[in-house]
């Protein structure tokens, strides 16, 4: 008998490891090393309503700003950064094209801090979601060409007709195909917080956590985007898994808009041992040219010291 049960015991051990690995494994916070860390950078989408965009359709006037000058006004703040958002490249982009926003960047001290595009991985199988991976996969090389390491992505919106559970299945097939890319080519995919199926903490959490853990994805925590009882305390829960983080000027309680506590959303990033960009997205109606060099003395004002 005591043979027996030596003989099931060591089995049951040696077995163990293959039962766990055919577990779903859940994504973990991000482990980071040494105090929180900020670096500043600036979102393209800020001068929305003056760059001309070519993705991923041609929209608005005339422009009246090149991606070139917004990567100007970047430096003339000194910021550390600056966040090219694909919205505002070219339709037909071109290694060379890219090579001269890698080059103007670094000679003006710049690094690109990410770039952002407007996915919807919830669309069902067929053309339209092939086109979706396909746009993702490109803009993944591109980023790859000038440097960037980070894509901000999005989940996208529940089809007509269909549940939140089957659009945030297909929502973390299609991040798991695009990560198998990034991974490749060195980008980490950060997956923000911006209303549809992640419009709650608990959703994005959802779907962070069902994606198979790669150390190339993680979430974008935007500070203004959640549309809750208690915006702050959303932002609180997601903070641990960001890999990049952008704040607003103003933030929203429920549909109640007020301006943004600065102060409180590093803190919440400090607690989270956060290091890396923050980066700031300016959606207000003033205009952008006078208005970000306040908010971002403001932002600086907010970061800790030491």
């Amino acid at each position: 008998m005591l043979t027996t049960r030596r003989s099931f015991l060591h089995a049951a051990s040696a077995a163990l490891p293959c039962l766990l690995s055919g577990m779903a494994a859940a994504a973990e916070p991000v482990a980071r090393n040494g105090r929180p860390f900020f670096k500043l950078s600036l979102a393209a989408y800020s001068f929305h309503r003056a760059l001309a965009q070519n993705w991923p359709k041609p929209t608005g006037g005339p422009a009246t700003m090149t991606l070139e000058d917004f990567i100007d006004f970047c430096a003339e703040l000194d910021l550390e950064g600056t966040e090219l958002t694909s919205y505002y490249f070219p339709r037909d982009i071109t290694p060379q094209f890219l090579n001269s926003i890698k080059e103007r960047t670094f000679r003006l001290g710049l690094d690109i801090s990410g770039t952002a595009i407007g996915n919807d991985f919830c669309l069902p199988d067929g053309p339209e979601r092939d086109a979706q991976l396909a746009m993702t996969r490109q803009w993944i090389d591109h980023a790859a060409a000038m440097g960037a390491p980070v894509i901000r992505i999005f989940a996208g919106h529940i089809p007509k007709g269909e549940t939140e559970q089957a659009a945030r299945e297909r929502c973390v097939s299609g991040i798991e195909t695009a990560l198998e890319h990034a991974a490749e080519r060195g980008v980490a995919l950060a997956l923000e917080n911006h209303g549809g199926i992640t419009a709650t903490a608990d959703q994005l959490l959802a779907i962070v956590k069902a994606v198979q853990p790669s150390p190339w994805f993680g979430v974008n925590l935007d500070g203004g985007n959640f549309r809750t009882v208690d915006p702050y305390a959303d932002l609180e829960q997601i903070a641990p898994y960001a890999i990049n983080a952008q704040i607003k000027a103003s933030v929203f309680r429920g549909d109640k808009k007020e301006p943004a506590d600065f102060e409180r959303i590093v803190g919440i990033l400090k607690s989270a041992n956060y290091r890396g960009y923050l980066v700031l997205e300016y959606e207000e109606p003033e205009d952008p040219r006078t208005t970000i060099p306040e908010l971002i003395q403001r932002l600086r004002a907010s970061l800790p010291t030491t």
